[in-house]
């Protein structure tokens, strides 16, 4: 069996995810199978839905669900 994988909020950051996910599109599509990640949560990244670190210096919410 394998690990869970665990989605951690970080604090004036991304969103972590460790573990292999598949990530699918609005229709149901599997587009990329992928592991250990993180998701932007700022809507400044130019990669979305992942992080490119374009946060630092300018994002900041509290570590948790609360500004997601």
């Amino acid at each position: 069996m394998s690990d869970p994988v665990q989605i951690r909020i970080k604090e004036n950051g991304s969103i972590r995810v460790k573990g292999t996910v598949e990530i699918i599109d609005g229709e149901g599509n599997v587009i990329e199978t992928k592991s250990d990640f993180s998701l932007c949560r700022c809507g400044l990244s130019t990669e979305k839905p992942f992080c490119d670190g374009s946060h630092k210096d300018v994002f900041k919410a509290p570590e948790g669900l609360g500004e997601i």
